[in-house]
């Protein structure tokens, strides 16, 4: 996915869990504006959860779902982002069934990663890495 010989006229976007696999997911992102014209993520976990990682891991998004499921995310996004292609990053055939659903391509992280040069990290470590109530940074 180095952009080689592929559009840079695209809309990435990251299910979290997949974003959660890499071992750097702030490379990534910066790798990704480098032949993406847009770069996001989409989950179903509450807005909070998805700004304490990205804010963790020094992430700056175009867009994410907020409070919105990701179907309906995935649709605003493609209507807001113009682009040639709008490709989803995700772990599970859910993943791959819903981008099929809203008309993005989809791609597993694995595969992604590979294409790519990125690094997968430790999963029993990206499962961890959820925080708890008490470690919520998002309020004033």
């Amino acid at each position: 996915m180095d952009g080689g010989g592929g559009s840079s006229d695209m809309t990435l976007a990251f299910e979290l869990a997949a974003l959660k696999r890499l071992a750097e997911p702030d490379a990534v992102f910066s790798d990704a504006r480098t032949w993406s014209k847009y770069v996001g993520v989409v989950s179903e976990e509450p807005t909070y959860v998805v700004t304490n990682f990205t804010r963790k891991n020094r992430i700056r998004q175009d867009f994410f779902s907020g409070p919105r499921g990701r179907e309906e995310s995935l649709e605003n996004v493609k209507r807001q982002f113009d682009t040639d292609r709008h490709v989803f990053v995700g772990t599970s055939d859910e993943d791959a069934a819903l981008a099929d659903q809203v008309d993005w391509e989809y791609l597993p992280v694995e595969q992604a990663a590979d294409a790519a040069g990125w690094e997968l990290g430790d999963t029993e470590q990206a499962a961890s890495s959820e925080p708890t109530e008490d470690e919520r940074d998002d309020w004033p």
